[in-house]
């Protein structure tokens, strides 16, 4: 009994002394290691993208201006054609009839006139010798007279027979890029449901975008515009291309832009203003119909703070991040964030410039935490510029 009771102290005490070594083991254990990153501040240009869809500089359609079957087509679809080039061929015949029936109608009245000026010309020395009454002379004056306004009708309609004639043949307006043909050879075209388009040029080498402001939207812009006008005059040339063109894929389109006209007044039924810009295409990468997101600077937050967006805990709607003290020691900080750039948030309130913040293992730490902290640069992929 005397062994038995001497076994269990030995063995409570072998368990207390092994307790006490990892109690000690514990508190003499080193802070953690935390990477950290400072608070960036930096003037900072705000944008917004705007969705918008692309136009030729020129999309000029093309209209079948005559009725009729067509004859032929002159070009390949997709291509370049340059001004003046025959594009269709409408069947002639019946216009070429109607030009020779008028043409035949002004030599009748040709006829008519010459006919009625002889009258008139003997019946002017008889009515000076009273051979002939005034009444007589009169009314030969007024045939003569409707004689030459029905050789001006004949013309005017003979003039309009040789322009529909002419419009059979249907010619490239400007330089640019035509598309599908909406109308195929045999098809009667120029006369709804038949195509009276029958396919458009576009010239591409300066492209427009059209895009729509909200009114707060324009009051900012407008401002922005304002002050680069008041600037001097090598900063507005430097500044006129600032506009950037986001494309459908995501890729920046390597030229920028500039505002060509901002319409003269607001749509209200939908609170929104249209504006146009125009963007070079030399290379032709951008075609009519495109959309694309037009990306504008709206305005220039001077000694930004800035942070990573790993940094940033939302719960709520309340954002927060963990501060290191001078003593290592983690806080927990309520933030007011801004704009998002990318893989950095602005923030409006809750830190100082040049603070740290833990970047990595949030989950590891908390308020009153002390730390190693282990000073990172954050390589942000977002351009500032």
């Amino acid at each position: 009994m005397k062994k038995q009771f001497l076994f269990i102290l030995f063995g409570a005490l072998i368990a207390s002394i092994t307790i006490s070594c990892k109690e000690k083991q514990a508190v003499q254990a080193p802070p953690p290691e935390i990477q950290v990153v400072k608070v960036l501040q930096k003037d900072v240009p705000i944008y917004k993208d705007f969705v918008g869809q692309l136009y030729g500089l020129k999309d000029i359609p093309i209209r079948a201006r005559v009725e009729g079957f067509l004859d032929n087509i002159y070009f390949d679809e997709g291509t370049a054609v340059k001004k003046g080039k025959l594009l269709y061929a409408i069947d002639p015949q019946p216009f070429m009839a109607d030009v020779a029936a008028q043409e035949s109608k002004l030599a009748e009245a040709k006829t008519l006139l010459v006919n009625a000026e002889n009258e008139l010309a003997r019946y002017k020395p008889l009515a000076e010798i009273n051979a002939v009454s005034k009444s007589d002379l009169d009314a030969a004056q007024s045939t003569r007279d409707a004689a030459e306004s029905s050789v001006k009708a004949a013309k005017a309609n003979l003039k309009l027979s040789e322009i529909n004639l002419s419009y059979t043949k249907v010619y490239s307006p400007i330089n640019g890029v035509i598309g599908k043909t909406e109308a195929r050879e045999g098809e009667f075209v120029g006369k709804s449901p038949n195509p009276v388009i029958l396919n458009t040029v576009s010239r591409i080498d300066t492209m427009r975008v059209q895009f729509f402001l909200t009114e707060s939207e324009y009051l900012t812009l407008i401002q922005e515009v304002l002050e680069k006008q008041r600037s001097e005059e090598e900063t507005r040339t430097r500044d006129k291309y600032s506009l950037e063109l986001i494309l459908s894929d995501g890729s920046k389109y390597p030229k920028k832009g500039r505002t060509d006209f901002i319409n003269r007044n607001i749509d209200p039924t939908t609170g929104s203003m249209l504006v146009e810009a125009q963007f070079p295409n030399t290379d032709g990468v951008l075609r009519p119909g495109l959309y694309a997101k037009v990306r504008a600077r709206m305005d220039l937050v001077e000694g930004a703070l800035l942070v990573p967006q790993r940094c940033v805990s939302e719960l709520q709607g309340q954002y927060s991040v963990f501060v290191v003290k001078d003593d290592n020691t983690v806080q927990a900080r309520q933030i007011t964030v801004g704009e998002r750039l990318g893989d950095l948030w602005l923030i409006s309130e809750g830190l100082n410039a040049g603070e740290n913040v833990v970047i990595d293992g949030l989950q590891k730490v908390g308020s009153g935490l002390k730390i190693n902290p282990t000073l990172i640069e954050f390589e942000s992929k977002t351009n500032l510029q």
